[in-house]
C-alpha cells in the first residue's frame, strides 16, 4: 500500500507548517496541537521532527512542523529538509496542504515564500502570525484584500493570545490551489519542463522549473537524468544562479506592490522604542554587560528560587524510600527498589526545578526576541575563532542540550565552520551538568551574598558556563588553523520585533523540555541503577562468605550498641570493597588517583558515560550502600536524614583518614565534568552528522583535555591551599 492509499484509508491529510525562521511557526504548531505531539527525526536525517494529529469537525489532519526556510532554493541543510519534502511527491511527509506562517511584522518576506509555494501547485492557507502586535503598533492590515490578491484563505492569528486559532483550523478545508502563476517563466525553458512534469507527476511548470534549476533528483528522476535535461536547456551553475536571482527580484517587486495595497503603516512610536532598546541591548560594550547580567539572574534562580521545591522533592523521595524499606518484606528485591531504583531516580529528579528554571528563562528570551540580539552581538567576537553568527544559535542551544544543537548546525552553509561548531558544542555546559555542578558547588561554596545581591553559588555556576565558552573559543581557533578555515563569509539576519512572551507557550515549552529530560534521563538511570545496585550488592561468594563469617559472630556476641554499630559499619565497608563494583573500581583507581579520585568516584565516572546526570544518582546509590544498614536508635535516624552533600562531606580516606572530597578534588571534578565527553547520545548524533573520524576526534580530544586540566587543577590547588 503506497502513501496515498494509507492517507485515503485513514481519511487523513498531511498539513505541512512552512515559514521563515523566527516567524513563530513552531509556537503556532504548539498552540494548534498542545501536548498531542510526537517528536522524532525526519527519515534519513537528524533534524527534529514534530508531528501531531488534528481533528476539525469530521476532518482529520496530520500536522508536520518543517524546519524554517527562507525560500524554496535552500542555502543550508536544514532548509534542504523542507524543500526536499515539498519537491519529493513520494515522500511520506509530502503535504496535501501547506499552512504557511508569516510574521506580520515581516510580511513581505512571508509573501515571497507564499507565492513560491502557491506556484508549486500546493493548496495553501496563509496564517499571518503576531497580528495582535501589529494592531498594538497602530498598523492596519486588510486581510480580506490580501486574500483576494492571493486567492487563498488568509487568517490573522496570534499564537500568544489564541486569536484566530479556531478560524485557522476551519480554513484548512478551504485551502485552494487553483489560480494563475504569480510569475511567468522564461518561455525558452517551457519545452524542457514537460518530461519532468510527466515523471513527477505535476501540472505546475514552476515545480518542474525548480527541479531543473537545482538539478534536484526525485524518486523517478536521478540526478544524472536532470543534469542531462539542464544541459539540453543550456543551463550551467552561473545561469542557474542568475535565473534564481531574477526570480526573487520579480517576486520581491510583486510582494512590495501587495504590501502597499494592504498595509497601513503604524506611527513611528514603536519604531523609536525598538531603536532605543536595540541601542542598549546591541551596544558594542553594554550589550555584553547586559547579557552577562541576564545570565547571572538565571543562575541565581537555579540556586536560590529552586531551593524549596528541591527540598520538598528530596523529602518526598526520602519518605518513600523509608516506607518501602519498612513496609515490604525483607528481600533483595525490596533492597533493590529502595536502595537502587528509588535512590537513583531521586538523586536526579530532585534537580528538575533547577532545569525547569533554565528552560523557563530560555523560553522567555527566545519568545521576546532578545535571543536574536544575542546572536547579533556574539557574531562580532566569534569571527576570529572560526565562527559566524549562524554558529551562535547551536552554541547557545548547547546550554540546554548538545544533541539538538549539533543537529541545528545544518543551518551553517560552510562545511568547515559546521565541523568546528560540532566539535566545540559539547564544551558549552548543558542542562545535564546542572545536577553535577550543583552537588559539587554546594559541598564547598557557602550560601553567602556577593555585593549584597548575588548568591555566591550562582556566581560560581555562571563561571562554569563562562569557562566552557572560553574553552570553546580556544579550541575553535585551533581547529580553524588545522582546517585552514576562513570565516569572513557574510552573515545577514533580520531582528524580529520585541514582544511580550506568550506565557502559555513558555509554560508548554518548560513542560515539554522538563518531561523529555525526565523521560530520557529516567530510562538511563533506571537501567544503570539496577545494574549498579547488583554490582554493589554482590561479589565473589568466597569473599562475601568470609566477611559474613568474620563479623556476624562478633556482632551477635556483642552487648554494646555502639560496638554493634561500629562492626556493622566495618562489615558494610568490607562488603562494598569486595563487591563486583569495588573490584572494577579498584582496577581503574590507579588511572584516576592522580586527579584526586578514589574508586567510588571512578565508578560514577564510568556510569556517567551513559549520561552526565547519572553521576548524582550513582553517588546516591554507592554511598547509601556504604552506610551501615543496622544502626540503632537516634544514630540511625540521624544518618537517614543526611543529604547527599553532607554524606560526601563526611567521607574519609581509609588509608590516610583525611577527607575524600577536599577542595582540590571537588574543583578537579568540576573541571573534568565541564570538559569531558560523557554522553553517548552526543557521540551518536556526531557520528550521524560528521562521520566516524570526527566522532573519534571529539571523544579523544575532550577526554585528554579534561584529564590534563583536571590533573593540573588538583595539583595547583594542593600546592597553594
Amino acid at each position: 500500500m503506497d502513501q496515498e492509499e494509507v492517507r485515503t484509508a485513514e481519511n487523513q491529510q498531511v498539513v505541512a507548517l512552512v515559514g521563515h525562521p523566527n516567524s513563530g511557526k513552531t509556537t503556532l504548531f504548539n498552540v494548534l496541537t498542545g501536548l498531542n505531539q510526537r517528536v522524532g527525526n525526519f527519515p534519513g536525517v537528524t533534524v527534529e521532527r514534530k508531528s501531531a494529529a488534528l481533528k476539525v469537525g469530521k476532518k482529520r489532519y496530520r500536522l508536520i512542523d518543517l524546519p524554517g526556510t527562507n525560500s524554496v532554493y535552500p542555502q543550508a541543510e536544514d532548509e534542504e529538509v523542507t524543500t526536499d519534502i515539498l519537491k519529493e511527491v513520494g515522500h511520506p511527509d509530502h503535504p496535501d496542504i501547506v499552512l504557511l506562517i508569516a510574521d506580520a511584522n515581516q510580511l513581505r518576506r512571508g509573501l515571497m515564500l507564499c507565492m513560491q509555494i502557491q506556484d508549486m501547485g500546493f493548496p495553501v492557507v496563509l496564517a499571518v502570525n503576531m497580528i495582535d502586535q501589529l494592531k498594538s503598533d497602530g498598523s492596519r492590515l486588510d486581510l480580506a484584500k490580501l486574500q483576494n490578491l492571493l486567492e487563498i484563505p488568509v487568517i490573522g492569528v496570534s499564537a500568544k493570545t489564541g486569536e484566530g486559532i479556531n478560524e485557522l483550523k476551519s480554513s484548512l478545508s478551504k485551502a485552494n490551489a487553483s489560480r494563475a502563476p504569480f510569475m511567468n517563466l522564461p518561455p525558452g525553458f517551457l519545452r524542457s519542463l514537460d518530461p519532468i512534469k510527466e515523471q513527477l507527476p505535476t501540472q505546475s511548470d514552476y515545480f518542474a522549473y525548480q527541479i531543473l534549476l537545482e538539478a534536484h533528483p526525485t524518486q523517478k528522476l536521478s540526478k544524472e537524468d536532470v543534469i542531462k535535461m539542464r544541459d539540453g536547456a543550456k543551463i550551467d551553475e552561473e545561469a542557474s544562479r542568475q535565473l534564481i536571482s531574477n526570480e526573487l527580484l520579480v517576486r520581491l517587486d510583486r510582494a512590495e506592490t501587495y504590501m502597499q495595497e494592504v498595509l497601513m503603516p503604524p506611527p513611528n512610536f514603536r519604531e523609536r522604542l525598538t531603536e532605543r532598546l536595540d541601542y542598549w541591548l546591541t551596544h558594542p560594550i553594554l550589550g555584553y554587560v547586559i547579557f552577562l547580567g541576564i545570565l547571572l539572574l538565571i543562575f541565581q534562580s537555579i540556586f536560590v528560587w529552586a531551593t524549596y521545591p528541591m527540598e520538598w522533592i528530596e523529602a518526598g523521595f526520602g519518605s518513600l524510600q523509608e516506607w518501602v524499606a519498612s513496609t515490604l518484606p525483607a528481600h533483595f528485591l525490596t533492597d533493590l527498589l529502595s536502595e537502587g531504583i528509588i535512590a537513583g531516580l531521586g538523586g536526579i529528579i530532585v534537580f528538575i526545578p533547577q532545569i525547569a528554571f533554565l528552560f523557563f528563562f530560555f523560553a522567555i528570551l527566545e519568545d521576546s526576541g532578545y535571543m536574536a540580539r544575542v546572536v547579533f552581538i556574539m557574531d562580532r567576537i566569534m569571527r576570529p575563532f572560526g565562527f559566524s553568527g549562524r554558529s551562535v544559535i547551536p552554541l547557545m542551544g548547547g546550554m540546554a542540550c548538545a544533541i539538538p544543537s549539533i543537529m541545528m548546525t545544518r543551518s551553517i552553509v560552510h562545511r568547515k565552520e559546521r565541523l568546528i561548531t560540532i566539535m566545540v558544542t559539547p564544551l558549552i555546559s548543558c542542562s545535564a551538568r546542572i545536577p553535577v555542578y550543583t552537588l559539587l558547588i554546594a559541598m564547598f561554596v557557602p550560601a553567602q551574598k556577593v555585593l549584597g545581591l548575588f548568591d555566591l553559588r550562582g556566581v560560581i555556576m555562571m563561571g562554569m558556563y563562562f569557562l566552557g565558552f572560553i574553552l570553546a573559543l580556544i579550541v575553535a581557533w585551533v581547529f580553524k588553523k588545522i582546517l585552514k578555515h576562513n570565516s569572513n563569509n557574510l552573515f545577514v539576519m533580520e531582528l524580529p520585533a520585541y514582544q511580550i512572551p506568550g506565557w502559555k507557550n513558555v509554560g508548554l515549552t518548560v513542560w515539554q523540555k522538563s518531561w523529555t529530560f525526565i523521560r530520557e534521563a529516567g530510562q538511563i538511570i533506571l537501567a544503570i541503577s539496577i545494574i549498579l545496585w547488583l554490582l554493589l550488592a554482590y561479589g565473589p561468594s568466597s569473599s562475601m562468605d568470609a566477611i559474613d563469617k568474620q563479623y556476624k559472630a562478633a556482632i551477635a556476641q556483642s552487648d554494646s550498641p555502639e560496638l554493634k554499630a561500629e562492626l556493622n559499619q566495618k562489615m558494610a565497608a568490607a562488603k562494598l570493597d569486595s563487591s563486583y563494583a569495588g573490584i572494577l573500581g579498584r582496577a581503574i583507581e590507579p588511572a584516576i588517583r592522580p586527579l584526586g579520585y578514589d574508586w567510588k568516584i571512578g565508578i560514577s565516572l564510568i556510569a556517567s558515560f551513559a549520561a552526565r546526570e547519572v553521576f548524582v544518582g550513582t553517588m546516591s546509590i554507592i554511598y547509601q550502600r556504604a552506610d551501615p544498614e543496622a544502626l540503632d536508635g537516634e544514630e540511625e535516624q540521624k544518618r537517614a536524614r543526611l543529604s547527599l552533600v553532607e554524606t560526601l562531606q563526611q567521607q574519609k580516606d581509609p588509608r590516610t583518614g583525611n577527607p575524600v572530597y577536599t577542595l582540590a578534588t571537588v574543583l578537579s571534578l568540576l573541571i573534568f565534568y565541564a570538559i569531558s565527553m560523557q554522553c553517548m547520545s552526543t557521540l551518536a548524533v556526531t557520528k550521524k552528522e560528521a562521520g566516524w573520524t570526527w566522532t573519534w576526534v571529539m571523544l579523544i580530544y575532550l577526554t585528554l583535555l579534561a584529564y590534563l586540566l583536571a590533573w593540573g587543577t588538583y595539583n595547583l590547588v594542593n600546592a597553594f591551599f
